[in-house]
């Protein structure tokens, strides 16, 4: 294939695939299986490696992530990102629209009003229809360029579907992370011994400043846009600028509504009070805007906000309830989570019985007591949470609830490690919902994929005592799955030949199957790559733990006292028995010199010009070696920006040539 032959098949394949997505994304339509969009992107991707001049920043394969980014440098906005002046109260929103209608001195207007996201504004410039740049909001004056992590964000074009009109434009949103995503996310970092993030809008905010957008792709943020800037846009009303986004294939909330005068406006706000909390997203308030930018113009700005615009803030939802009883659950990890029973009650359109106490100190801090009146919210939390208490209901003689010692399912003594909130029950081999939960974790759809088997067969299993850890799964004959209640010949072998196929699984998932505390599945994946065999990982010491990018010391010392524990070794050694995969193929080693011949590497740090794998492969394709730990017998170190200063201080010592990225660039004739 010539480079024009490619050059014309990459720009089908993207606009393709960027149709599939704007579909599948934006319309919940699949148009194709996953399979031929797989195919189609597969394609993109050899070709774009095959022409790499080809390889441009709208590419769909440019979402993926793997960018480090060391520092995030600071823009000034065009135009500034100004705030809105807020209110609680109708009768106030009808004194602003007095002010508008006094400011335009009598002539007609309309509101565009927009429902107000809980999420992080972002500005994201085109320049000739090409996403160039996105900034956070900061101070309203400058903020951070996070680009590399917003061109992540599925839902945001990384070219405009269509001609601007205008060689820079700048679009306006909210960058938020979804309820079903926060739940998966909370859920994961339960898996793995973490504590649970507080809300959607926080989190959002964390992930956009991540120094890897890999990880950040893998938190799947949302974007809806509401606002359109530029020089030379033929929109003049607020509402022709939202429908010519959404013609730009941009996700616009439809949600927003027209309304011919305050008393509209009201309605619309009187609707979603309620309404809202059916949203995939969290909420707080409503904006009210002059629709007519020429009327904009007129009413101007105060220091702070626009005139023409206002924020509606709904009141956080609370309700008082009778804490009943608390109840403590116990996690995979042993971990003890008390939850408070309650007197059920209505809030927020949805009837409340349970809800969160995260740890002892949080009791500790309201004080509880059972029988007590407490006040309960459901504002930005996915989960209703306990956010006080009217002491002056509380019931004569009552003590302060004393946090339990023993475990609730075994009766075990509880632990609490130094530093830490959670109490944990340590019987992690005796313990049965610590038992089934490391099943249950083993067999979900990130690590084994055994979707045939859930929760309530595995509790059946570990009740006629033919499961008690992962490794028996793959002894089950025909005849004990089929005694079990409600299965058939059909489910049995369905469920035979589900954990069949999961001997196929790839190392990455199978290490995040085993349940190491703090190795979730983007960890698994890193450790799978670096080490290519559970028998490396196993023997990693703490200094090449910790060598590997985004592996902090609590990972590291995790992962060692995992292999220290015979029993995991026993298990290892039983899967393996049992063919499943623990290493992962090398690839082949595309040869481009011979210039680091016999050379060994040590690499640390992070780096401008590579990220820390794609270094790697450039030492071994120009015939250097790569090792992981400092010794007398590694010939340079490769030292990047905030590198460990011990892995320093031992090269100094040891005498071993410390060079920089720009040294080691010259020595393969690239600088």
């Amino acid at each position: 294939m010539t480079q024009e032959q490619a050059k014309s098949r990459i720009t089908e394949l993207k606009e393709k695939i960027n149709y599939y997505n704007y579909l599948y994304y934006q319309k919940d339509i699949s148009e194709v299986s996953d399979y031929e969009f797989d195919q189609l992107l597969q394609e993109l991707i050899d070709l774009e490696e095959q022409f790499p001049a080809l390889r441009l920043s709208d590419s769909p394969t440019q979402r993926v992530g793997g960018i480090i980014t060391k520092a995030f440098e600071t823009v000034y906005h065009k135009y500034p990102m100004l705030s809105l002046s807020n209110t609680y109260s109708q009768d106030e929103l009808r004194d602003y629209d007095k002010r508008v209608d006094k400011g335009l001195d009598g002539e007609s207007y309309e509101y565009i009003c927009e429902l107000k996201f809980d999420g992080v504004a972002l500005s994201i410039t085109y320049e000739n229809n090409v996403l160039s740049k996105a900034i956070t909001r900061g101070d309203g004056e400058k903020g951070d360029d996070i680009t590399n992590n917003a061109k992540t964000i599925k839902t945001l074009p990384l070219k405009i579907n269509g001609n601007s009109g205008g060689s820079i434009i700048e679009v306006r949103g909210e960058v938020f992370m979804s309820r079903k995503v926060f739940d998966r996310l909370n859920k994961e970092r339960e898996d793995i011994g973490e504590a649970k993030l507080a809300n959607p809008r926080n989190t959002a905010s964390g992930t956009l400043k991540m120094q890897d957008s890999s990880v950040v792709a893998g938190r799947k943020l949302d974007c809806f846009l509401y606002a359109l800037l530029g020089e030379g846009l033929q929109v003049k009303t607020h509402e022709e600028a939202l429908k010519q986004l959404e013609e730009w294939r941009f996700k616009v909330s439809p949600t927003y509504r027209k309304c011919k005068n305050i008393e509209e406006v009201i309605e619309y706000i009187e609707h979603w009070e309620t309404k809202r909390f059916e949203l995939p997203l969290e909420t707080d308030g409503i904006v009210v805007k002059v629709n007519s930018y020429e009327q904009q113009e007129v009413l101007g700005f105060t220091a702070k906000s626009p005139r023409w615009a206002i924020a509606y803030k709904y009141k956080a939802e609370n309700a008082a309830t009778v804490l009943k009883e608390i109840s403590y659950q116990v996690g995979r990890t042993g971990a003890i989570t008390p939850v408070a029973n309650l007197e059920p009650v209505l809030l927020a359109g949805t009837t409340v019985k349970r809800a969160s106490l995260h740890n002892a100190n949080e009791i500790e801090r309201l004080d509880l007591r059972i029988g007590d009146t407490v006040l309960v919210e459901k504002g930005g939390e996915i989960i209703p949470k306990i956010t006080g208490v009217d002491v002056m209901k509380r019931p004569e003689g009552s003590e302060p609830v004393k946090y339990i010692t023993t475990c609730p399912e075994c009766g075990t003594p509880l632990i609490r490690k130094e530093g830490e909130a959670l109490h944990y029950c340590p019987n992690e081999r005796g313990c049965p919902p610590q038992i089934k939960g490391r099943i249950e974790h083993f067999i979900q759809r990130k690590a084994m994929d055994i979707d045939s088997l859930g929760a309530r067969t595995i509790a059946l299993l570990f009740e006629q005592k033919l499961l008690n850890n992962p490794a028996d799964l793959y002894k089950l004959s025909y005849d004990d799955i089929f005694q079990l209640e409600g299965f058939k010949d059909l489910s049995t072998r369905n469920l035979l030949n589900g954990i069949e196929a999961s001997k196929n699984i790839d190392f990455a998932s199978v290490l995040f199957a085993l349940g190491i505390r703090y190795v979730g599945r983007t960890v698994a994946e890193k450790l799978a790559v670096y080490f290519k065999s559970i028998d490396h990982l196993a023997a990693a010491n703490f200094e090449e733990l910790i060598d590997v990018p985004e592996i902090g010391e609590r990972i590291a010392e995790s992962v060692i006292e995992f292999f220290k524990d015979p029993e995991n070794n026993r298990l290892i050694e039983e899967l393996k028995n049992a063919g499943l995969q623990f290493a992962i193929e090398e690839k082949e080693v595309v040869v481009e010199s011979n210039l680091l011949d016999a050379k060994s590497f040590v690499i640390s740090g992070v780096f401008s010009s590579f990220n820390r794998d794609e270094i790697k492969e450039k030492i071994k394709n120009n015939g250097g070696k790569v090792v992981s730990g400092i010794s007398g017998k590694v010939d340079y170190l490769v030292a990047g920006e905030n590198m460990g200063p011990a892995k320093l201080e031992k090269a100094q010592k040891l005498g071993v040539n410390i060079i920089s990225e720009q040294e080691f660039l010259a020595m393969i004739n690239q600088s």
